[in-house]
């Protein structure tokens, strides 16, 4: 059972959203607290020769093993792999083999890369990605996650935020005793309390 109301949602939306629109400043700001594909996101496809070649007539960043082989697990070198991309792709023929090629480091970046066999649409496999947010919850107890930008619509966004803030709740153990707090907020907008 969800505690918060959509019509509040959608009040608070789109009182942010009025906000964002008559600033001055013509940015399309990204709301704070996605599942509409984010457009700004770098995605790396490794794989087989098939794999680069569908990655090259799709216009994505792509690697090969030799490509990989070439790191010779400099830990470095990795670490600057995973903070150009934001996400990884790899073949599933290839998936086993990137922690022998290497090592550990996509993985404590929390990058490692997501499978996507030859039988599928890539284009459709990297929206997948672009739209999908992760919580993780560290050592601090905020999340800050995006669910959308001005650009979208008021419908949009007050779907997208249900979905996660619903999603999230069913995580919790406790579900919605261990929220505090839910607020949105736009780059430059003050924040909107919504629980």
């Amino acid at each position: 059972m969800s505690k918060i109301t959509v019509a509040g949602v959608r009040e608070n939306v789109q009182a942010v959203l009025d906000y964002s629109l008559n600033e001055k400043k013509p940015f399309l700001w990204y709301h704070q607290a996605a599942l509409h594909p984010r457009p700004n996101m770098s995605i790396c496809i490794i794989g087989d020769q098939h794999d680069l070649d569908r990655a090259k007539h799709h216009g994505l960043d792509a690697m090969s093993t030799d490509d990989l082989k070439k790191l010779n697990k400099n830990k470095k070198l990795i670490k600057k792999l995973a903070r150009k991309y934001d996400a990884f792709l790899a073949s599933e023929a290839l998936i086993k083999q990137i922690p022998r090629l290497l090592g550990p480091g996509l993985s404590k970046a929390g990058k490692f890369p997501t499978p996507v066999s030859h039988a599928e649409d890539m284009q459709n496999k990297v929206n997948d990605v672009k739209s999908t947010i992760k919580f993780q919850l560290k050592k601090v107890l905020c999340l800050g996650v995006a669910v959308g930008n001005v650009g979208m619509g008021t419908e949009e966004l007050v779907g997208n935020l249900m979905l996660s803030i619903n999603y999230l709740v069913s995580l919790l153990k406790k579900g919605w005793q261990n929220v505090g707090s839910l607020v949105i907020k736009a780059s430059m907008s003050p924040p909107k309390r919504i629980y």
